[in-house]
């Protein structure tokens, strides 16, 4: 595959999985009562999203937070979140490192997801994901960005909270993986829909480590030509396996923001990249401003505690 700006690779493969026996595993009955509970779950999930364009917004956004919380528990998996999630439309970027990201973003901050065609082909998952309104795209025909962003600019003017994870691949994030990260970094062509449609951009950093050892993992990653099924084996078999997504600052652009350098301020806030401030616009009551442009981005508050599939 070829690593431009429409389909972006990552140089990470198996050498950034856990080695045999190194994280610590729980017994085979557990892990198949994790995925009997898993598969329940997803099948409820299949319920309520035929349910949820019947319910009110504010009901049914808890029932889809509800619903990704106790589904990463099924799983095996604590969830941590921190930040003080969007309380209305708005851009939700996020570095991309699993499958096991959509429910954690669902858990954060409930949105419509923007996912490669492929998605809709995974068994159960895929069958959820479309009855949700997960926006597809086809990676293979390029000329087709332009409505992709046109879908989520209307449905941001239509009061959605909207998902995107702009490194366009997944990669593994591991200790020492800097060299695989994918080339170019964010990609831009998806912040275009926040900048037409008016809406704030929330960066979202997330994060796995391993509770049993206090340390990062990638025991969640998905790689490569890694199959599904073998990710979700590793989840299943994980022994305290932890995830935080930590909810930074909005930034609020400007109608005439170049989204290069937008895209380019939301991956130093997902990746905690140290910046320059510069004066933010004449409002009176907004924080410090992206560190990219003065006429780019305004922030509204600050990250609340401590602690990608696109181009053009």
């Amino acid at each position: 595959m070829t690593n431009d700006l429409w389909r972006p690779t990552s140089g990470c493969g198996e050498q950034c999985l856990p080695a045999a026996g190194e994280t610590p595993s729980v017994p085979v009955v557990r892990q198949v009562g994790r995925l009997l509970a898993g598969v329940g779950m997803l099948l409820l999930g299949a319920g309520l999203a035929a349910v949820l364009p019947v319910l009110p917004g504010r009901d049914g956004q808890a029932a889809v937070r509800a619903w990704a919380r106790w589904t990463a528990r099924a799983f095996g998996v604590r969830l941590v979140v921190r930040g003080r999630p969007p309380r209305r439309r708005s851009l939700l970027v996020a570095n991309h490192m699993s499958w096991f990201d959509i429910l954690v973003v669902l858990a954060a901050a409930p949105s419509r997801m923007v996912a490669k065609r492929e998605v809709r082909s995974w068994p159960l998952i895929g069958l959820l994901a479309a009855a949700a309104g997960t926006l597809f795209v086809d990676r293979s025909r390029p000329r087709e960005l332009p409505v992709a962003v046109r879908r989520v600019a209307d449905a941001l003017r239509g009061g959605r909270a909207v998902a995107v994870f702009p490194e366009g691949t997944t990669w593994c994030a591991g200790d020492g993986a800097v060299d695989c990260r994918p080339g170019g970094g964010f990609r831009p062509a998806m912040f275009q829909a926040a900048i037409d449609a008016g809406a704030p951009i929330v960066p979202l950093r997330i994060v796995y480590r391993s509770a049993a050892t206090g340390a990062g993992t990638t025991a969640a990653a998905f790689l490569g030509e890694e199959s599904l099924l073998r990710s979700v084996r590793r989840v299943l078999a994980a022994r305290g396996l932890e995830v935080t997504v930590t909810i930074a600052a909005a930034l609020h652009p400007s109608g005439d923001a170049d989204r290069r350098l937008l895209a380019r301020a939301a991956e130093s806030a997902v990746h905690l990249v140290p910046a320059v401030a510069v004066p933010a616009r004449r409002s009176g009551d907004f924080g410090p401003a992206s560190p990219l442009s003065g006429r780019l981005v305004d922030r509204s508050d600050r990250i609340g505690a401590g602690g990608l599939d696109l181009a053009a």
